[in-house]
């Protein structure tokens, strides 16, 4: 048994059967770490993501997204990155032995690097690429960042603009030709740095984390349709770029503003396809299934609800769609994206 999250009684008081459990899902986008004392979850290894699959989801396989973790202490400081992925990847070879279940955890596994090294980063992908034993398919490297101080950045102090910096993008040129893709975590007055980025690499698979990171605290606070309407005139030109594939999932922390965490009782799986389907409606109009993949951002979306319910949410927002494109949206498109 895993290690409790922070709410886990908060999250009891909301539980569900799972919706078809037939259907196969590559949840390609969740995290593991240990001794996050700032998180819900401050522990989140193999049994931990096991105990949220086992209610009941056909979970066939996950990604692993950097997170910043076990970083290495010694050795140069642009290498230190590499001991997560080695980390990771001790989990997912625990994973394919079978003992743990059928699900494959980090069969893929997308991790870091600083790409304004330029030039210099090509020797860290590729060791990047060697410690993830046939497993690792791409990096992220954060540049959320607003100038209002009510809205955390991400933890690296990306400056602004960051994607559109010179010497990130000699560092970003290295990976296409290691056939590495690349996540944008950005927020939503970001996305016109998406869109500069993709054009000028039509050549690397770019995936967009949380749609694009719309904003609903601070300034943004009770501002959401303002938001909605800037965040479509971005998501029309990103969809544009083929190489662009989108992540529907992510509206559940803190700075997305839905405050459910603050509720006496989470929402339930309808109440959160109810708040929430005008993003995936849009993303999915504009991508189509087969550039769109659901995704659990655990355990960070745990903050707000259960694994079971989420992906009860996900399964009653696409009731509409045909097998096929539900099959792409659950799983052949991240399976294709990130080679598992």
């Amino acid at each position: 048994m895993g290690a409790p999250s922070t709410n886990q009684q908060w999250l009891d008081q909301v539980k569900e059967t799972p919706l078809e459990p037939e259907l196969p899902i590559c949840d390609p986008h969740h995290h593991l770490w240990d001794r996050r004392h700032e998180r819900e979850a401050e522990r989140y290894l193999l049994d931990e993501i096991l105990d949220d699959i086992a209610g009941g989801h056909n979970v066939v396989s996950t990604v692993f997204i950097e997170c910043g973790a076990m970083f290495k202490t010694d050795g140069p400081e642009a290498y230190r990155c590499v001991g997560e992925t080695e980390f990771v990847n001790g989990i997912a070879a625990m994973s394919a032995s079978g003992l743990y279940g059928k699900a494959r955890i980090a069969a893929g596994i997308v991790g870091t690097a600083d790409l304004r090294l330029g030039d210099k980063v090509a020797d860290v992908l590729d060791a990047q690429i060697a410690a993830g034993g046939g497993r690792f398919c791409g990096i992220r490297r954060g540049a959320f960042w607003h100038a209002s101080p009510e809205i955390a950045n991400h933890r690296t102090a990306p400056p602004e603009h960051l994607l559109l910096h010179d010497d990130f993008q000699a560092g970003f040129k290295h990976l296409a030709p290691r056939k590495l893709s690349f996540e944008v975590w950005c927020a939503h007055t970001q996305l016109p740095d998406a869109v500069g980025l993709a054009r000028k690499f039509p050549e690397t698979a770019i995936v967009l984390d949380h749609f694009g990171g719309p904003i609903g605290v601070g300034p943004y606070a009770g501002k959401q349709a303002e938001v909605f309407a800037y965040w479509k005139t971005q998501i029309d030109e990103l969809a544009k770029c083929q190489n662009v594939y989108a992540k529907l999932g992510g509206l559940n922390m803190a700075v997305n503003g839905y405050g459910w965490e603050h509720r006496p009782k989470p929402p339930t799986s309808t109440e959160l396809a109810q708040a929430t389907r005008h993003y995936f409606d849009y993303t999915i109009e504009r991508f189509g299934p087969s550039r769109c993949m659901f995704e659990s951002n655990f355990p960070v979306d745990k903050l707000s609800c259960s694994y079971t319910v989420l992906w009860n949410s996900f399964k009653l927002l696409t009731k509409g769609y045909s097998a096929a494109e539900r099959a792409a949206m659950f799983h052949d498109t991240a399976a294709k994206v990130y080679r598992v």
